[in-house]
């Protein structure tokens, strides 16, 4: 999971300008790397600013959670403390099921919500157009009408760039392509094009380049794994809860999938000590 944020935020902050404006409706001119005060999970994915002055907030997500809502309210208000200015928000879903969370909270008299967009529903045959590549990885987890044709006009343009950027490239694609399974298909693509030919049979430059496609496609399949881990960690930790506490409250559901595999592996064994399922999530 940590792999896929970092891939992702470094091409949004970089070389996707087109997704950046299909996301935000403007460009971003400066990014803000800030830590932000009272907020649960102090830091916001990505924090930009246009050149009007407006902030934009887009927060990447790759599994539904029920607490979202709540989180991205959190967010919304410390950057407002910080910057005294209410940003623009939008939630990035990139995950390989569907989209199931909600984009607000409703009250009497509050209502507080934001834009969520599905990466499947931004046209990824109009970011293959771009001339930026990294509109052009991005893509591969849109919406596209040929994938196999999509990978593979995405690979002949990295085969372009100079040495250093075309590793990167590389290695992006092959991480993103992980959350779509799509791993196995990028990597038939680059055995193809004649400059990863050359590369992978130099004697010097072959074994570095081939663990650094290995380590991608490695990184995109744990991503999927870690997304089974959480659903299997989490429906064990919820029948344990529930045979030895009765039904679970909604506020306990919510809690419970925000919470990742490590902090559910943690509760399976304060389970041993807890007196109650409030003092089991304190």
């Amino acid at each position: 999971m940590q792999k896929y944020d970092v891939t992702l935020k470094l091409l949004l902050q970089g070389p996707a300008r087109l997704t950046m404006i299909e996301l935000a409706g403007s460009p971003v001119e400066r990014w803000l790397n800030v830590e932000l005060p009272k907020v649960q999970n102090p830091r916001a994915d990505l924090l930009g600013e246009t050149a009007d002055g407006s902030l934009i907030h887009v927060e990447l997500q790759s599994a539904n959670e029920a607490a979202m809502p709540l989180r991205m309210a959190e967010y919304c208000l410390g950057i407002f403390r910080l910057f005294g200015k209410l940003p623009r928000q939008v939630l990035l879903y990139v995950g390989e099921g569907p989209l199931g969370m909600e984009s607000e909270l409703r009250g009497a008299d509050v209502w507080f919500r934001y834009r969520m967009i599905d990466i499947r529903d931004l046209d990824g045959d109009r970011l293959l157009e771009s001339e930026e590549t990294g509109d052009n990885v991005i893509a591969i987890l849109a919406r596209l009408r040929d994938h196999r044709a999509a990978v593979r006009k995405i690979v002949g343009r990295i085969a372009d760039l100079p040495g250093t950027e075309r590793e990167t490239a590389l290695s992006q694609l092959l991480i993103l392509a992980g959350l779509r399974r799509m791993a196995k298909t990028v990597e038939e693509e680059i055995q193809k094009v004649p400059v990863f030919i050359d590369i992978m049979e130099n004697e010097v430059l072959g074994p570095p380049f081939k663990r650094g496609l290995e380590e991608g496609r490695r990184e995109g399949e744990r991503e999927g794994e870690l997304k089974g881990e959480l659903k299997g960690e989490l429906k064990i930790l919820r029948r344990q809860i529930e045979k030895r506490f009765g039904a679970i409250p909604k506020w306990a559901e919510e809690w419970l999938a925000a919470q990742s595999t490590a902090e559910l592996e943690e509760l399976g064994v304060r389970m041993l000590e807890a007196a109650s399922i409030e003092d089991l999530l304190r």
